[in-house]
């Protein structure tokens, strides 16, 4: 083939490649911002498709979906705002499915300051301990199912400061202006080890299960990145992400 025609050949595999590929706007619970991340680098080298997230409190994004915000995919904290607005044809049908199951963490900045058993909550010897707004965060309600079944929830409740999102739950720790604080395992935890400080893993049986659920919304309805999207995310690269930051993955 002569050179002129190789050129052309390629000018035109290239202009095919870039009108194929397409973004999709994507609404993530803050807990998954990590794993997003690393998701959507993997995504948009593998498939030429761009994912461009928002992060957030679930309860929040649901209200912004509800008033008509542009995103084409949403990445919840749990399963029941995905479920309601999949009831109320805010969503594609039969899209909804679970992408990660979390794991709750009482975290400190502080090496040692929080015991594997998480003895410390008992002592209530801390000033200030950070929790998600429970009525908008997934993360912020199993905290507070926590205390209440250890017997904790009225002696503490005077010194929790809330974050609007299990991110900013994070950074009242992380700054050291409570010392500590339940979080999201993800945020604290990558390839089987803690990225910094101390934490007690809480038994999922102190909680209600923080299944994570997905679903392509209607505004994302004829936008193929937005299926592509959510193909990956159940996908074994995918899966390999989520699992290094701690949750587990439902058999798809």
């Amino acid at each position: 083939m002569p050179v002129l025609r190789i050129s052309l050949a390629l000018a035109a595999a290239t202009l095919a490649t870039t009108v194929s590929a397409a973004e999709v706007q994507v609404a993530v619970a803050a807990n998954f911002t990590a794993p997003m991340q690393a998701i959507a680098r993997q995504f948009e080298q593998d498939t030429g498709h761009k994912a461009v997230a928002a992060f957030g409190a679930t309860g929040q994004f649901y209200a912004q979906i509800k008033n008509g915000a542009p995103f084409e995919v949403f990445l919840a904290a749990d399963d029941e705002r995905p479920a309601r607005l999949e009831a109320e044809q805010q969503a594609v049908p039969g899209s909804r499915f679970t992408y990660a199951i979390g794991s709750l963490a009482l975290w400190s900045a502080k090496p040692d300051y929080v015991d594997d058993q998480g003895a410390v909550l008992k002592k209530n010897d801390f000033k200030h301990l950070a929790i998600a707004n429970p009525k908008t965060a997934p993360y912020g309600l199993a905290a507070i199912q926590v205390m209440d079944k250890l017997g904790v929830a009225e002696a503490i409740k005077p010194k929790i400061v809330e974050g609007q999102s299990i991110a900013q739950a994070q950074q009242f720790v992380a700054t050291g202006n409570a010392e500590l604080g339940f979080v999201a395992l993800s945020q604290v935890y990558k390839d089987g080890k803690l990225t910094s400080g101390s934490a007690w893993l809480v038994p999922a049986s102190l909680h209600d299960p923080i299944k994570q659920d997905a679903v392509i919304l209607a505004k994302g309805k004829d936008n193929p990145a937005a299926q592509a999207f959510v193909d990956y995310l159940k996908g074994p690269k995918a899966a390999e992400i989520i699992k290094s930051y701690g949750y587990q993955v439902s058999a798809q």
